[in-house]
């Protein structure tokens, strides 16, 4: 692990044992400082990132967590079957404001066919949605047009919005910005990297700034920086009162949201995460 890599890691460790934003930045800028003057192995200077952010946090404290606000979204009893095949049983998932929830499960198991229903694209067999306020969808693949440059796909999104063309170009090159990716430029979307068409779905999906995000996988492709600014992104979002569903195959991340819904059904499921929602077959 390297410096830059000992800096990033330290970063992901301020922010998820709840650090604040300003004094995180100050003790990484610090870090950073002296690395660069005074050289030395990271690890030799300062230990471990994780250990050092344990004295950070003994040191200074942390921010207090922000209280979830209503619900935004409530899946009850949601039932998918494709002939004799039951893909979804009595899954059930509620989400407040302020909140984000990672959908789980064994490859198979109706993650994607459970959020697809969420954003209203396909019906259940049984069970309800309800949906509070605005919603934006980001899916696995697909959602970007292959002869549209970047900024029209924004400007597209932004109509839909009653956004004008400048104000729509900006505010979508901002929010790719916070993924490393600066938007502008005539390259049109079929000759972007798989990763970067990635970030403009991403990116297409939080313009609007919704209430409810539904993320299905959205970093494939995704570099290790872009994908430590993707969840910095989220909590960002949350912290804003977003309510976010992602699913995602990542355990290593669960400590990063609120609630987990374990998808994998009873009779194969050899993990469980705590607090989990919903119901298996």
């Amino acid at each position: 692990m390297n410096a830059d890599d000992w800096l990033r890691t330290l970063t992901v460790e301020l922010h998820q044992r709840r650090v604040a934003a300003d004094a995180a930045r100050h003790v990484v800028a610090e870090a950073a400082t002296h690395l660069r003057e005074g050289g030395g192995d990271p690890w030799v200077v300062f230990g471990p990132p994780e250990q050092y952010a344990g004295a950070v946090v003994e040191s200074i404290g942390t921010a207090p967590g922000p209280r979830p606000g209503p619900v935004r979204l409530h899946a009850a009893g949601i039932t998918k079957r494709y002939g004799r095949r039951t893909v979804l049983h009595d899954a059930t998932l509620t989400v407040r404001a302020g909140q984000i929830a990672a959908v789980i499960g064994a490859n198979g198991c109706g993650k994607s066919t459970f959020l697809r229903i969420c954003a209203g694209l396909i019906s259940p067999d049984a069970g309800e949605v309800t949906v509070s306020g605005q919603l934006g969808y980001c899916p696995q693949s697909g959602g970007t047009a292959d002869f549209l440059l970047p900024d029209e796909h924004f400007v597209l999104v932004g109509a839909g919005q009653g956004v004008s063309r400048g104000p729509a170009r900006r505010a979508g090159r901002a929010a790719a910005r916070q993924l490393g990716w600066e938007a502008g430029g005539d390259v049109q979307a079929r000759h972007l990297s798989g990763g970067t068409r990635q970030k403009l779905n991403l990116t297409m999906s939080t313009l609007s700034a919704p209430d409810v995000l539904l993320l299905d996988e959205p970093y494939q492709g995704f570099d290790q920086g872009t994908y430590v600014n993707f969840w910095d992104q989220l909590s960002r979002l949350r912290d804003g009162g977003a309510a976010i569903v992602v699913v995602t195959h990542l355990l290593n991340q669960l400590d990063r949201v609120d609630i987990v819904l374990d998808l994998t059904p009873a009779q194969d499921a050899g993990w469980h995460a705590p607090g989990v929602q919903g119901g298996h077959p």
